[in-house]
């Protein structure tokens, strides 16, 4: 079920013109709206994008259907498409939330951590993953992520750190730009997908590194397609449900490639990978 919006905070930065809201969960969610000046099949990336990472175990914010009211727009003057000299406004409905880690008023969020800090990145290692996914999903923009710092315990119980144990994670985030963002094509180049910032990626010596997410890749079932199709939700989709059925076999298809063109990032102008050998 979708959560209800209730509280604005502020706009966020970026193309889609998202907005940081409170619903009515206790939770804060920056929330891309269906009429956004990118497009509406941003919201339906964002929707496919969560439920692969899902699926390969790799952090993300957690995700929701944010339902906004004509009481809460009416409310909410701040909230509105800026087009130039003209705005426009944000329709009701259903729309996409991105959880906020935390409180936004007390917990900091950051999107570049200096090198000092980035190398103690608990799960570097979730740079590779999805870097794997992003070119099996054909991402046409760069990777973004956000880091935070907090216990390791409450975000990665899998690891069985120190309860007490704190520092930095990061969560990967903004994924409209997937299947070429509205175009809904597979294009592919070196440089798609990759973080810029090569840290991340300088223990990297070869396509084995990212073994564990090829191999989810490879043997990802029907059935997670199928989830995909039930669970995105119709309004969003409008009469592209047969296109998106061709991306899904699309990414069907494309499973046996992904090391390929993980490979294939060392061909562009620049190889992200220094100790590739």
């Amino acid at each position: 079920m979708p959560v209800l919006a209730r509280r604005h905070l502020r706009r966020m930065r970026g193309g889609a013109q998202a907005h940081l809201l409170e619903a009515d969960d206790g939770h804060h969610y920056v929330v891309k709206f269906t009429g956004n000046p990118q497009h509406r099949r941003i919201l339906v990336n964002e929707w496919v994008a969560s439920l692969l990472l899902e699926y390969l175990e790799i952090a993300q914010p957690a995700t929701r259907i944010v339902e906004v009211g004509p009481e809460f727009l009416a409310a909410s003057p701040e909230v509105y498409f800026q087009l130039g000299s003209s705005r426009r406004p944000v329709t009701p409905g259903w729309h996409f939330g991105s959880r906020f880690p935390g409180n936004p008023l007390t917990q900091a969020v950051y999107d570049i951590l200096p090198d000092a800090l980035i190398r103690k990145v608990v799960n570097m290692d979730h740079f590779l993953g999805v870097l794997a996914f992003d070119k099996w999903a054909a991402n046409a923009d760069s990777r973004q992520a956000i880091f935070f710092r907090a216990r390791v315990a409450e975000w990665r119980p899998e690891t069985e750190a120190n309860p007490l144990q704190v520092g930095f994670l990061a969560q990967m985030m903004d994924h409209g730009y997937i299947f070429d963002g509205p175009n809904w094509a597979f294009h592919d180049s070196p440089l798609f997908g990759l973080f810029f910032r090569p840290l991340v990626y300088a223990k990297v010596r070869g396509v084995d590194d990212f073994a564990p997410w090829l191999a989810r890749i490879e043997s990802a079932p029907e059935s997670l397609f199928d989830r995909i199709l039930r669970e995105t939700p119709g309004q969003w989709l409008e009469d592209d449900r047969p296109e998106l059925e061709r991306l899904l076999e699309g990414l069907l298809r494309r499973r046996k490639r992904v090391a390929d063109l993980v490979a294939g990032c060392t061909k562009g102008r620049v190889n992200p990978f220094p100790s590739w050998t």
